[in-house]
């Protein structure tokens, strides 16, 4: 069996480097989402570039899968070996190589966490600012163009992302992007890369761009009588160019499931969150024309967290969310779905999907970094009831359509993987097969994540 004999030469390169437990499988088996558990073969920890070279030219002369792992936050199966083989796990690959300050770029190896790079950075001023909520690993948040709750103001992983290293499916090493602001010299490789969720090759380093420390930092809460009051505050705050570095929305249920979790006594109404950075002086200024328009918007309860450990509570609530919409409904599984629509449209979309959940009598709290049309519905179902999880799914695919009738996209940061892999056709048409030829060409034998993102190549 070729993925046997792959994992047989694999086990005399790496010796222990390799394992086959079943804890260990397990554990590379299982999805932060309602997947089903789809254990791999065996899982490999390379600890250098070389290393992972060679993998690849092992599993390419046996035509064994190969998948690439980080921490394993993806939402939609992107780190599952669903055809089985292997799973490289890219934790070992842990150092920050070089941090420029001058230049305020850094190189990382590829299983560095974003809270690990942020500690390491502390004593420099300066920081990197995507906040996908979970502690992922950085090149896992590039294989995904990760995003999250600064989004708004410090932009995506793809914006953030200046260089990597990657090694392709028959063990090359190419270099994309430079340490320069930009470039007009070729394709953009490197945002090629960003996105691609392991299905090109594999990150083994990154540069990423770094930010100074804000002088000030100011966070606030505030709740509204309407979910479409929040949403107008949201994006008259855009249209008037105040430069927040977060906005996020929590919903009726969501505010109900998080005072149940964390203790919080906010009232059950929709919520809005922010933050402000930049100078005393600033952010004072901006907090003060915000809480002018909440109070257009009829806002109330506005409280704003100066200290630290107050920002800091601020946001582990809204980090945990998702732990504790599941908590309301112990035994529950939950799709987790996210849509991106222009601003404009945002509080229609938001009220058309609680209008279309509650007609379809479908549990699913909303809440989502609406600063840039980015909004999550967390669609809890029994996993034993196929007539609940099917009405879940219908709904799940309703949204898409909103979605995609409203100028938006099927996904504004969860990406694709196997869960809107049969959502790409819709969005993207000949260009999706674009993409499946740029994936041939990288990855003749279909080895790197096969099954996720681009249209499957015909068996043979």
């Amino acid at each position: 069996m070729a993925i046997e004999d792959a994992l047989t030469e694999l086990s005399g390169f790496l010796g222990q480097a390799l394992s086959r437990s079943k804890s260990d499988l397990d554990n590379h088996g299982r999805s932060e989402s309602h997947f089903p558990e789809t254990p791999p073969d065996a899982v490999a920890y390379p600890e250098t570039v070389e290393q992972v070279q060679e993998i690849m030219r092992i599993c390419s002369r046996h035509r064994c899968p190969v998948v690439g792992f980080g921490a394993g936050t993806s939402l939609e199966a992107q780190a599952q070996a669903t055809q089985g083989g292997l799973v490289v796990d890219f934790s070992r690959m842990n150092r920050i190589l070089e941090v420029n300050d001058a230049d305020m770029d850094v190189r990382v190896q590829p299983g560095v966490t974003r809270e690990a790079l942020n500690e390491e950075l502390r004593a420099t001023g300066l920081f990197f600012p995507i906040d996908p909520g979970a502690n992922a690993s950085l090149g896992g948040m590039a294989a995904t163009r990760a995003s999250g709750t600064t989004a708004v103001r410090y932009g995506t992983m793809r914006t953030n992302v200046l260089g990597m290293q990657v090694v392709l499916a028959d063990g090359r090493v190419i270099r994309t992007g430079s340490r320069a602001r930009k470039s007009s010299a070729g394709y953009d490789m490197t945002g090629l890369f960003v996105g691609s969720e392991g299905t090109l090759g594999l990150i083994s380093e990154l540069t990423l761009r770094l930010y100074g420390q804000p002088e000030a930092t100011t966070a606030a809460v505030c709740a509204f009588p309407r979910i479409e009051d929040a949403v107008e505050t949201v994006i008259d705050t855009i249209q008037l160019g105040l430069p927040m570095a977060r906005i996020e929305f929590i919903d009726t249920e969501t505010v109900q499931a998080v005072n149940a979790y964390s203790g919080t006594t906010l009232p059950p109404m929709p919520h809005l969150m922010v933050e402000f950075h930049g100078s005393d002086a600033g952010a004072k200024e901006q907090a003060e024309t915000f809480g002018e328009i909440v109070a257009d918007h009829g806002g109330t309860g506005f409280e704003w967290a100066t200290r630290p450990e107050d920002r800091k509570a601020l946001w582990h609530m809204r980090h945990t969310a998702y732990w504790a919409i599941l908590a309301a409904r112990p035994g529950a599984r939950a799709i987790v779905t996210d849509i991106c629509v222009p601003i404009s449209r945002l509080a229609e979309a938001v009220n058309a999907t609680r209008s279309d959940l509650e007609a379809a009598g479908v549990d699913g709290p909303i809440l989502g970094h609406v600063g840039d049309g980015n909004f999550h519905a967390i669609l809890l179902h029994d996993p034993a009831d196929a007539e609940e999880t099917a009405k879940v799914k219908a709904a799940s695919e309703r949204l898409v359509e909103l979605a995609l009738s409203f100028g938006g996209t099927i996904s504004g940061e969860h990406g694709v993987g196997v869960g809107k892999l049969g959502y790409m056709d819709r969005e993207h048409g000949e260009t999706w097969a674009a993409m499946g030829a740029i994936k041939t060409a990288l990855d003749p034998l279909n080895i790197l994540n096969p099954g996720k993102l681009v249209p499957q190549p015909a068996a043979d």
